[in-house]
């Protein structure tokens, strides 16, 4: 179980924090979701050794009690025979009892020592399963971080560029306006440059009389 878990936390736990990093640096969501994908078969690896556990446990409780009954009735059949005055059947009861109640007590030694072994690898499951858990939350900030990042280098590329688009487009307009203007304006001088000089010639008429 020791060189279990020590797999299991190289896998899972050994330079959390710099492989992240590392990463980050690189490509984080690709990374991450691979080593997610890992640790998420290893996580369901160990949930069936545990199960296995489990199972093994109930087998040994269940060797127990059979041998442990067992051990109480060949104890008690010796006692009765011992009354008959029964040597032989006495002697073969002490001696049932005897290998009975051994095997109970490396059961009973057995099932102890997998509910000890039990109740620490839950706890080291239920670690494991909140180291997996930190990393969904640390893809889920870094998938967050990098929406932003692409966000607004959009926005950037979009600015800029309409920036420049927009500044020759003004630019543009800008001219043909002032053209339109000057077409006007000068059509205007044109249609209104007879009257002004009739005007001015009858002016001059009218002093002149």
């Amino acid at each position: 179980m020791t060189n279990l878990w020590t797999r299991i936390k190289d896998s899972v736990s050994a330079d959390l924090h710099n492989m992240l990093d590392q990463k980050e640096q690189k490509n984080p969501l690709a990374s991450l979701n691979q080593y997610l994908r890992q640790s998420e078969q290893e996580k369901e690896k160990v949930r069936k050794l545990i199960e296995r556990q489990y199972r093994l446990r109930d087998e040994f409780t269940r060797e127990y009690h059979k041998a442990q009954d067992m051990a109480d009735k060949r104890l008690k059949q010796a006692g009765i025979a011992e009354k008959a005055g029964e040597e032989e059947m006495r002697a073969f009861a002490r001696n049932e009892h005897e290998e009975y109640q051994i095997r109970a007590d490396r059961m009973k030694a057995s099932r102890e020592e997998a509910v000890q072994q039990l109740e620490t690898l839950e706890q080291k499951f239920e670690e494991m399963k909140h180291k997996i858990k930190d990393m969904h939350l640390r893809r889920m900030e870094l998938m967050g971080r990098e929406n932003v990042a692409n966000a607004n280098h959009q926005i950037s590329q979009v600015i800029e560029e309409t920036s420049e688009k927009l500044f020759s487009r003004f630019s543009e307009l800008e001219q043909y306006i002032e053209g339109l203007e000057y077409k006007v304006n000068s059509s205007y001088y044109r249609s209104t440059f007879d009257n002004k000089i009739a005007k001015l010639e009858k002016d001059m008429e009218e002093k002149a009389n």
